[in-house]
């Protein structure tokens, strides 16, 4: 029996994902999806069982986990959940994407197109992001959300994660000049969705050996560009297919990380989870002009990644202290 814990498991990339392990899977395969809503969680693992009994030769079963990255109490809750009904996870996907999306800057989406239409569509600064903005707990919001409620979640799994992997979700804009080591938290950060894989990437690079060390392998992963229902609700119907055509565009110029698909997306999860990749540097997916996939290797710039480490583990000794003693079970078993 496999078992695979996805985080984010209403997301496009997330659901891709799971129907790659269905088709993959040797043996039977038990998918948990994390969400922070029950219908969204009933909607995805509905689609999904309909395409595993379509598809699959052997039994797949699915679970849920309600859970809210943003709230410690809700993280706290997830892994009672969790470590009550399960001995062991073969595979934990961090595929969180708390967003601060605001919408669309045409203008400037149509001067960054004009100027440079691979890096417009790729990381291009179109998109309008709150600064400010924290949580209930009072940290940064997508500090909270994206980084260090999943990062705080494996501290509390460690036991059920010998001889397993990780694979964090990081993506192709997540250069160092999202962040600044002065808002580790992104709470002033214009581009804090960014900074949060920047911190991904450097939470990885500081934390993938002794990890090793522990019988655990994590890899980060670059998934590329393709369609996200995230931000879908910012666009119309000429907007949307405007969007895909300078992706295709994209990947005609030459663009290898524009895979448009969830499906070719999800290919570097598979590779590090079902193969022998490499953890000091990005896999990515990616593309050729067909669309092909196959997986490339990107460089990671790992200055920082220590202090970004030793803060997280900081904040996990000060959550561990606030809250001791507190067990919140969302489901009775």
């Amino acid at each position: 029996m496999t078992v695979a814990l996805l985080t984010g498991g209403s997301s496009n990339l997330s659901i891709s994902l799971a129907k790659r392990l269905i088709d993959k899977s040797t043996t039977n395969l038990t998918i948990i999806l994390t969400s922070r809503t029950l219908p969204k969680a009933l909607d995805t693992i509905s689609e999904l069982h309909g395409y595993a009994q379509a598809s699959s030769k052997f039994s797949v079963e699915f679970d849920y986990i309600l859970v809210d990255f943003c709230d410690m109490v809700s993280v706290l809750s997830a892994y009672y959940d969790i470590n009550k009904k399960y001995h062991h996870l073969d595979f934990l996907f961090i595929n969180s994407a708390q967003t601060a999306y605001l919408g669309v800057d045409f203008w400037f989406a149509i001067k960054d197109i004009i100027r440079d239409p691979i890096f417009a569509v790729t990381e291009g600064q179109m998109k309008i992001q709150k600064a400010g903005l924290k949580s209930g707990d009072g940290m940064g919001l997508l500090f909270q959300g994206n980084v260090f409620g999943p990062y705080y979640l494996i501290h509390k799994l460690k036991p059920l994660l010998h001889k397993s992997k990780i694979i964090w979700v990081s993506s192709p804009a997540s250069g160092a000049q999202y962040l600044s080591f002065n808002d580790l938290e992104l709470v002033q950060n214009t581009s804090p969705y960014e900074g949060s894989k920047r911190l991904i990437d450097l939470l990885h690079m500081g934390s993938y050996r002794k990890l090793a060390s522990e019988g655990i392998h994590q890899y980060v992963v670059n998934p590329g560009v393709f369609t996200s229902f995230v931000f879908n609700q910012y666009l119309n119907v000429f907007t949307f297919y405007g969007m895909l055509a300078l992706f295709y565009m994209a990947r005609f110029l030459g663009s290898k990380v524009h895979n448009i698909s969830g499906h070719n997306a999800a290919n570097s999860l598979m590779k590090c989870a079902w193969g022998d990749e490499p953890q000091d540097k990005k896999v990515a997916s990616c593309s050729d002009v067909w669309g092909k996939e196959y997986v490339g290797y990107d460089e990671i710039d790992g200055t920082g990644a220590e202090d970004v480490v030793a803060y997280l583990d900081k904040l996990v000794r000060v959550w561990d202290e606030k809250l001791e003693g507190q067990i919140v079970g969302t489901r009775k078993p």
